[in-house]
């Protein structure tokens, strides 16, 4: 038998946190956070990370490991999440991954081979310098040229993926959404159950709209004020985090207050919409659509527990 995992995914604000740890109590389950800004340390309000003592008893791993000037790609996620695991499966547990970033949740549930990938500092310096004297924008143009599943699912302002998605084909000649696609085809690496929440787009919207007012409110700009003086600039991988980004913007004098707290919030539902779109193209997902359920979590933890049971993964 494959090992067991369960994956809870979905938008930003569709409230998995909630689902997780009622999840997490029903299986003797563990969580482990897919999630690129959580992982740092100082970065709680903006990342909406889980305090302690809401945890409820519950392990949960990869958040708070990192310090926001260290660099958080997949191949480290990979690696961490494998090493949690691990220690979840000795104590007798299942691993939970719980969290939107698809690309990562894909790395883990694939085993995906990254030591094949071979980068060229030549291509990704010229494609730096073409981003650095032309802007972003025209850099996502250049990927929409030839890859426009990608470019359809990278935002232009995250440099870092445009980048590697121009440079994977510009090595390879063929777009890397081929390669994920085909990535996607292979069988999970796990006995899983692939479950993303979701609730309809307006709400989506609007709970998000809810909580970029909240985090403003509980401190987010004093929040990246004291990252900024701690030396954290907008060339950081954890500064590229929605919210951190457009506030520091603001602190630079680049923006209004209030052109920032707009982005934010733009950004955000484009963020959700590109989960989404995702998530849509991921094979054997199990949709839970709140709505359907009454926005009933119990309603929705017994079909998890049913389907979990189904697929052997709970006995």
């Amino acid at each position: 038998m494959k090992p067991p995992l369960i994956i809870l995914a979905g938008p930003t604000a569709s409230g998995k946190t909630e689902l997780s740890l009622k999840l997490a109590r029903a299986v003797g389950g563990s969580i482990v956070s897919a999630d690129s800004i959580q992982v740092y340390r100082h970065m709680d309000i903006g990342s909406a990370k889980i305090k302690p003592e809401e945890m409820q008893g519950i392990p949960h791993y990869l958040i708070d490991v990192l310090h926001p000037n260290e660099e958080f790609n997949v191949v480290l996620f990979q690696k961490l999440a494998k090493q949690a695991m691990d220690e979840i499966y000795a104590q007798g547990r299942i691993p939970i991954l719980v969290g939107g970033t698809g690309f990562y949740i894909q790395a883990v549930l694939y085993a995906v081979d990254f030591s094949k990938e071979s980068g060229s500092s030549a291509i990704r310096s010229e494609l730096q310098a073409y981003a650095k004297e032309n802007g972003n924008a025209a850099l996502h143009k250049r990927l929409e040229a030839v890859d426009a599943a990608s470019a359809d699912a990278i935002h232009p302002n995250n440099q870092k993926r445009v980048i590697r998605a121009l440079e994977f084909y510009l090595q390879n000649g063929y777009p890397i959404s081929r390669h994920n696609a085909a990535e996607r085809q292979k069988e999970p690496f796990y006995q899983s159950a692939y479950f993303v929440l979701n609730d309809r787009r307006e709400r989506i919207y609007a709970q998000i709209e809810r909580r970029v007012e909240e985090m403003l409110q509980n401190g987010l700009l004093e929040e990246v004020k004291r990252l900024k003086e701690m030396g954290c600039h907008k060339g950081m991988a954890s500064m590229q985090g929605l919210g951190y980004k457009e506030l520091l913007s603001y602190l630079d004098g680049e923006l209004t207050y209030e052109e920032a707290v707009r982005r934010i919030k733009l950004d955000t539902r484009h963020f959700a919409k590109r989960q989404l779109t995702w998530f849509g193209r991921e094979k054997d997902v199990i949709w839970l659509q709140k709505e359907a359920f009454s926005y009933d979590t119990d309603r929705m933890l017994f079909a998890m527990l049913a389907t979990l049971r189904e697929k052997e993964i709970l006995l």
